[in-house]
């Protein structure tokens, strides 16, 4: 029933289920406890009548927050560090809410994929202003959109699994861009000089783990289409 709220195990199996079979309570502990978390402030969000909608509303919010506290001298993509870190949760807590009270839609996941997608582009935005290359940025920015793009239309071809779980996913690109952005303003408060170079090494990175994962995917896409005919 719409808006009735689930237990754990009932909750994993309805999340397994929206996720191509991968069951959470099978996860390694750290995604294990983030996703059980993201369950609980979820469920009370639930509780409260939140509409995931309006937790992915306040996600995209906070996305586009980060650019602009991430010019503010000296502290800046500290707090921009934290508003990622903030966006995060609201990034799971919105599935959590849909899915610990049963109100999943076919356009709550559009929303929550646009919202996605909006929140990279700020991110990537603010590692343009700190200072990274715009041209590493971009990349940054295409290989991430391709990978998703790529997984969608693999599904619309008839690939019924999740395919791989590569090194590029979303959880790593919230990583770098949390790392990033964070050690940037460290290393700014010892050296401003060496704020661009940090953040131009993060996207480096990010661009490095996005371009692999892509070839993963593509790997796994290919293996899974040719064994469904």
């Amino acid at each position: 029933m719409v808006g009735t709220s689930l237990n754990w195990d009932e909750y994993a199996t309805a999340w397994a289920r929206l996720h191509g079979g991968f069951d959470p309570r099978a996860a390694a502990p750290v995604v294990r406890a983030w996703l059980r978390f993201a369950y609980h402030v979820g469920y009370v969000l639930g509780r409260l009548r939140v509409t995931p909608t309006a937790v992915t509303v306040a996600g995209v919010l906070l996305c586009l927050c980060v650019p602009l506290f991430a010019v503010r001298p000296v502290s800046g993509p500290v707090l921009a560090a934290l508003f990622v870190l903030a966006a995060s949760v609201a990034d799971s807590v919105d599935g959590a809410v849909a899915v610990a009270t049963n109100r999943t839609t076919r356009l709550g996941y559009v929303y929550d994929s646009v919202a996605d997608r909006l929140g990279e582009a700020a991110w990537l935005a603010a590692f343009w202003l700190v200072g990274a290359p715009g041209t590493l940025v971009a990349a940054a920015g295409g290989l991430s959109w391709l990978h998703e793009y790529v997984r969608a239309r693999s599904v619309s071809a008839g690939m019924r699994e999740i395919g791989a779980v590569t090194v590029g996913e979303r959880p790593t690109r919230v990583c770098v861009a949390l790392v990033g952005l964070l050690l940037s303003g460290l290393a700014g408060l010892i050296d401003p000089d060496l704020t661009a170079g940090t953040i131009t090494m993060a996207t480096a990175v990010w661009v490095l783990l996005a371009g692999f994962g892509l070839g993963q995917l593509l790997a796994a896409v290919r293996r899974a289409l040719i064994e469904a005919g």
